[in-house]
């Protein structure tokens, strides 16, 4: 009798991420209780939402100027006014659906075929999103090594083995560029234009460092608010290293609308900080609110869109 091997299915990231800030969620719940939850929620007032209203606005035109001056490096069209608008629902989206990137794949996808590049328009969000995380990475070693905090003491091994894995990330693509498959020689070489005939020139990076210093600022002032908002008294000085390591948790991909990593190091964070994983929790809940909030006009972007495809 022969028997024929099934075929092997492919498996859903997408769903392993949301599984995944699930189970985080619920091993907070778990370790906390629904307490701190509730309570970031009931302590959210007027006073709060328009001040993250005011520095999300603020964030999202920094973030957009980012992204045109990457664009038109890559040599497409993209308007000051439509990069805002997209961003917005792309941080709406990001903010309401599991994975927390779904918001950049749409608003890529849609630029790339509104501007009939799709792999170039795909390549200006990935390298938009990617100078933003370098950034926030760079100014949060720089900040967590200057300022007391749980992982004072490990930031300089921690950043020397992140520098190294990076090193030997690009050593590894370059070698591959030479001798790997056609296909890959050819991915390579495009990256390796992009850094250097875009992102690397005199013209870009300043502004691309600028305005991705002005986005961290405003996440991180948006976060102070939500720790003000949640009763907390500590210092900004000792409440900005706890910010900067919530933040960081967020570029997991494996989140409820944010919700998720976010919360579970905030718990971690305030709690080794002589503060409580409680405060930590409702922080981070109060922080994933406002940013909700301050990115509402997203919803007039939606609606404007489907007008115009109905029309």
């Amino acid at each position: 009798m022969s028997s024929v091997a099934a075929p092997r299915r492919a498996v859903n990231w997408g769903l392993v991420r949301t599984v995944a800030g699930i189970a985080v969620l619920a091993l907070l719940v778990w370790r906390v209780g629904s307490g701190p939850f509730l309570a970031g929620l009931r302590m959210i007032d007027a006073w709060a939402i328009l001040a993250a209203v005011g520095v999300g606005a603020a964030t999202i035109v920094a973030c957009a100027w980012r992204w045109q001056l990457v664009a038109r490096g890559l040599g497409m069209r993209l308007s000051l006014r439509t990069a805002i608008a997209e961003l917005y629902r792309a941080v709406l989206i990001n903010s309401t659906l599991p994975g927390g990137v779904l918001g950049d794949v749409d608003r890529a996808v849609g630029h790339g075929k509104a501007d009939g590049d799709l792999g170039r328009g795909i390549r200006a969000v990935v390298w938009e999103r990617t100078a933003g995380q370098v950034v926030q990475i760079a100014l949060a070693v720089a900040l967590l090594w200057a300022l007391p905090s749980p992982v004072r003491p490990y930031v300089p091994r921690v950043a020397a083995a992140v520098a190294l894995f990076a090193l030997v990330v690009v050593v590894l693509a370059l070698v591959a560029g030479r001798r790997g498959p056609q296909w890959w020689r050819r991915a390579v070489d495009t990256l390796r234009a992009d850094v250097r005939e875009v992102l690397l020139t005199r013209r870009i990076w300043p502004g691309v460092v600028f305005f991705s210093a002005v986005a961290v600022a405003g996440h991180l002032i948006t976060f102070l608010v939500a720790a003000r908002t949640a009763g907390l008294t500590a210092p900004a000085s000792q409440l900005l290293p706890l910010t900067l390591l919530a933040l960081l948790a967020m570029g997991v991909p494996a989140n409820i609308g944010g919700f998720g990593p976010r919360e579970g190091v905030a718990a971690w964070a305030f709690a080794a900080a002589g503060l409580t994983a409680a405060q930590g929790v409702a922080t981070a809940t109060v922080y994933g609110v406002l940013v909700l909030v301050s990115s509402l006009p997203g919803v007039a972007v939606l609606l404007f869109r489907r007008r115009a495809v109905a029309g």
